[in-house]
Order: structure tokens, then sequence, then C-alpha cells
């Protein structure tokens, strides 16, 4: 136990004076030793891309490596987390357990955002990294940069919101939080079980017809088959524009003749400014969705409840979704409902204020 303690303190002392890549080397040698001195208090576990890893007995500081990873740590252990992937919007504070506001942004190495450098990364001093499992990640681009690092890497698989409840008990396995993290992993299962009972049975055709605008122009959106539109999916939504994703990046540039062509009955928009001007604009005054009112700014606060990050935020954004899609057959206090679920899975109290801010009225 000194001597891990000296090592620490090493490493903090050759941190403070990093000043270029020539000293990294030094750095790392110093975060391996260190790890090799807690070695003796380890243990094995199964990650979620069945890998076998030697992760401390006692996990106090974790980081996760990209967006998804962060809101699942704010569910589970925000009290363990070293750093998050993006700056919140002063907006977003409020909604957000107040250690999680104060973490240091350390970037990512997957996702939206800027690059995680690794200096900052071993200044926090992690004891495990979580990395995304995801079609959309290379796992030996991942491993290849925390080798480097001497740090324990535990990949979680979080694509789709089926795989949430999963990923939340073995994250809280992980790290020995308590066991009413099942409540978040039981919430999510019987949501989904509601959603696809209510709109399960509507043929294709009849679905309401869906666009998802993106950026201030909302000309910008996702293809059907993209992890960021499958809250549309999964309420019963038919998202007009059908294909295979060119990237996970996503926001694919789309032309106003191709909405037209799509003809929605309902304009979600990702940016407030776009479902402010849309009303307005005669360009779009043909469309259904425009004629009829029927455009929504998605709440985003403190993280999209659709994508951007895709994440658990999609178990509530998707019963907003099938009422508003379909209200004669999901039947939601929403209220009551983002109450529950911000503080079960947030760890907040929202205010009525706070709930018309998030929520405005339509």
């Amino acid at each position: 136990m000194t001597a891990s303690r000296e090592c620490t303190r090493a490493l903090r002392a050759a941190l403070d004076v990093v000043l270029s890549k020539a000293a990294m080397p030094i750095v790392l040698a110093l975060w391996i030793g260190m790890s090799a001195s807690g070695a003796a208090s380890a243990r094995e576990i199964t990650d979620m891309a069945g890998r076998k890893v030697a992760v401390p007995d006692h996990i106090e500081r974790v980081w996760g490596s990209a967006p998804p990873l962060s809101v699942l740590l704010t569910i589970v252990a925000p009290e363990k987390m070293t750093g998050v992937n993006l700056v919140f919007a002063p907006e977003a504070r409020r909604y957000l357990p107040a250690g999680v506001v104060e973490l240091p942004v350390l970037g990512g190495v997957y996702g939206i955002g800027r690059e995680a450098n690794p200096e900052e990364v071993l200044n926090n001093r992690p004891q495990v990294v979580l990395a995304w499992k995801s079609t959309v990640v290379d796992p030996d681009m991942v491993l290849g940069y925390f080798a480097k690092l001497g740090i324990p890497v535990v990949f979680v698989a979080l694509e789709t919101l089926d795989d949430w409840p999963a990923a939340i008990r073995f994250t809280a396995e992980l790290l020995g939080s308590t066991p009413s993290m099942a409540a978040q992993g039981d919430y999510i299962v019987n949501a989904l079980a509601r959603v696809r009972e209510a709109v399960g049975p509507i043929a294709e055709k009849d679905r309401i017809r869906v666009y998802y605008a993106e950026g201030p122009a909302g000309l910008a959106t996702d293809c059907n088959r993209s992890f960021h539109t499958e809250a549309i999916e999964l309420a019963g939504g038919y998202n007009i524009y059908r294909c295979e994703p060119r990237s996970h990046v996503g926001m694919e540039s789309i032309s106003l003749e191709q909405i037209i062509a799509g003809d929605p009955q309902v304009i979600l928009a990702q940016d407030p400014r776009f479902a402010a001007a849309v009303l307005k604009d005669p360009r779009w005054q043909v469309l259904r969705a425009v004629k009829d009112g029927r455009v929504y700014t998605v709440p985003q606060w403190p993280m999209n409840w659709l994508d951007r990050p895709p994440s658990a935020m999609r178990a509530l954004g998707m019963q907003w979704l099938a009422q508003l899609f379909y209200p004669h057959r999901y039947s939601l206090d929403l209220r009551r409902e983002t109450r529950d679920f911000y503080r079960m899975f947030l760890h907040v109290s929202i205010s009525d204020s706070d709930l018309d801010a998030l929520v405005p009225p339509h």
C-alpha cells in the first residue's frame, strides 16, 4: 500500500511537469508501475465483449471513454466518475447531479466531441476505463490506445435501447453499486414492452410518417436504420428517410424536395431555432406536418431524448413519441413520468419550471 501511494505521488509530480510529448514515456512508466503494485488486489471479470479482464477489487474511479458511457456512469455511479466527454450547456446543468456538472471534460476515444488527451486521462487516475462495444467502434483501436496507458479496459454493449438493461446491471456489479440499479433496467424493459404492445399491431402503411430535422436549417437527418433514430421506430413512427447509414456520425444532407416527396405528418426538430422558424417559412408550407402545426422540438436537457448520444434517455423519448403519434393507443402523464425518470436515472428532483423549460406544452 505504501509503495502504491509513493507511485501515485511520483506520477502526479511527473504530470505537473508534462509540457510536451517527450515526457509521455516517463508518465506511462510510472502509471504502469503503479498498476503493477496494485495487481495483488485484482479480480478477473468477463466484460460484455467476452474478454477476461483483471480489475481492482474495489473500484472508486472510473472513466467512460465515449458519450453513451458517460450517460451510463451518470445513471449507475456518478460519484465514481473521473470526467465526462462533452461540455454541458448551462441549461442542462440543473438536470444533472452536482458532482457530474463539476467534472473535467476529458473528451472521448470514440464518438462526438473532442478527442481525449492521454495525459489528461492519466492525470485523473481512473482505475478502470469503460469502452463502447458497438458495431461502429473498432475495438482494436480502443485497446491499442489504452494499452499504452496501462489502464484496464472493460467493454460494455450499448447500441440499441434493448442493450441498456443488461449494461446497467453489468456496470453496477462491476462497480459495486447498490442493488437498486436493477430498477433502472426493469424500467427500460417494461417501457419497451408497453410501447411495443401499443404500437406493434400498426401496419407499416398506417404508421405516422416522420421527418427528423437536424441542425438549424433542418436539412440534415438520419436513416431509419440508424441508432440515432431508433426511438422513432420503437414508437411506431415511419421515418421517411429510408436507407442504410453511411457512417455512425449521421446527420446526412437531405433536400427540401426529398422531404416534400416523403410527405411527413410530423416533424421532429433537433434544434429549437428550426422548429420556431419552419412554421413561418413559406418554402415548408406545402408539408402536412407544417400545415397541421405538428412540429415538435425534441427535449434535450441534460441529454437529447432521442440521440447524440444514443442513451437510456430513449426509454423516456420513445414514450413521449408514442403518445405524440398515437394518443388513442398510448396514454402517458408526461410530466409525472419525466419527474420519475429523472429522479430514478439522473438522481435529481425537477421543479414545475424545470419541466416547463424541458417539455413546453404543445
